[in-house]
């Protein structure tokens, strides 16, 4: 009898034991299309967090993540949805990191994420819809929403003296959130939208929507727009018809990309982007200059904060499925518990594995709100000599 018992202590012991593994993590983004030029660091932020995971050991007793790419094309539903598909069904991934742009994270929240059970983190998708979209408690995003972008932009804009604007955003569900949202808080201050038009992407020749802007008036041109595709051709545009000489540039626009197509014209240009002046920033951008990359560069910090939200919401459920870790990434992100902050990913996991509850502020000192959007701080910049610059936090 004894020795029965014995026999089925140990097994039992055993049983409980968590293994080993290889957790695939989905990097859903725009390899291809109108923000490739971002994408490479965005990638590389998430390859940092899932490093520093990793050099820890201390994940799921030993476990190791490994991100897998898969490209969005930020525009391309279609292609996304089915890049999603891949991830899930063949390479077998327990979340995904993205998408990126709204649109294509809206299709594959609704078509793969949500039929499938698997758990989104976009650290780039702001459009106000996915705020109040069903997603059955499995999409997040480390930036805010685009209604808290639109009153920080209204808010800059106005204060620059600016008090009437011509208005024009990329024909998609990421133009025309923000559009409308700086439009209301704009307007809520008293000033005047003199033409509020949309653009399409993709096109060679933009002298039509230059030409209606132009002739609509404004203090200054807000291009709610990609800065590869349609926005920058405006931006061309304006500039060699002499139609505006100074542009507002949100999310979307800002990346080292577009002084570079520009020139020196884009001087004196200004806007902002999801970013924060925490602790967090400052370890995480020194680890990004380690790595031989700018990490103030756009959605980086975000990206980090996403692939640490996983390891860390998988540890507290000592689960890599979605099931079972979705409930515990707002508990993780929030207070109560020590703060973490970005390079302090082993620290975390320690904690949890202590039984201690953390309260993960990473590179956005992020706070996640509501269904899961971020409340968010912004990086104002302007483009001087011929460089984005950060000149202030909102």
């Amino acid at each position: 009898m004894r020795k029965l018992l014995l026999i089925t202590t140990t097994s039992a012991l055993f049983a409980g034991a968590a293994t080993a593994e290889d957790v695939k993590l989905g990097v859903l983004m725009g390899f291809t299309g109108p923000i490739e030029s971002l994408v490479p660091n965005m990638s590389a932020s998430a390859k940092i967090a899932i490093e520093e995971v990793n050099q820890s050991g201390l994940f799921l007793n030993g476990s190791t993540l490994i991100a897998v790419e898969a490209d969005s094309t930020c525009i391309d539903s279609a292609a996304a949805t089915s890049a999603a598909e891949r991830l899930i069904t063949t390479d077998n991934v327990a979340g995904i990191i993205g998408a990126d742009c709204s649109g294509v994270t809206s299709a594959v929240l609704q078509n793969v994420a949500r039929p499938n059970g698997v758990v989104m983190i976009s650290p780039s998708a702001t459009s106000p819809s996915l705020t109040t979209a069903k997603d059955d408690g499995l999409f997040f995003r480390t930036a805010p929403s685009d209604t808290r972008e639109g009153e920080v932009m209204a808010d800059s804009v106005f204060e620059k003296g600016f008090k009437s604007v011509a208005l024009t955003y990329t024909n998609n569900d990421y133009g025309k959130g923000l559009s409308e949202a700086f439009a209301t808080a704009y307007t809520a201050k008293g000033g005047i939208i003199t033409i509020h038009a949309a653009h399409e992407d993709g096109k060679a020749d933009y002298s039509a929507e230059v030409g209606a802007l132009a002739a609509a008036g404004g203090d200054i041109l807000v291009v709610v727009g990609y800065l590869g595709q349609g926005g920058q051709g405006i931006i061309q545009g304006s500039l060699d018809s002499g139609a505006f000489d100074k542009f507002v540039l949100p999310d979307g626009m800002v990346g080292d990309a577009l002084p570079a197509a520009i020139g020196p014209a884009l001087n004196g240009s200004f806007g902002q982007i999801a970013g924060s002046d925490s602790t967090g920033a400052a370890t995480f951008e020194a680890k990004a200059k380690e790595h031989g990359f700018d990490g103030t560069s756009a959605y980086s910090p975000g990206t980090y904060d996403a692939a640490a939200l996983f390891a860390l919401a998988m540890q507290a459920a000592k689960s890599t499925k979605s099931a079972d870790y979705a409930g515990k990434i707002l508990n993780i992100a929030n207070a109560p518990g020590e703060k973490i902050y970005a390079g302090e990913l082993a620290k975390g996991l320690q904690l949890i594995l202590d039984g201690q509850d953390i309260d993960f502020e990473g590179t956005t000192a992020i706070e996640l709100i509501g269904p899961g959007d971020s409340a968010g701080r912004y990086r104002e910049i302007e483009v001087k000599n011929g460089k984005i610059e950060t000149v202030g936090f909102r």
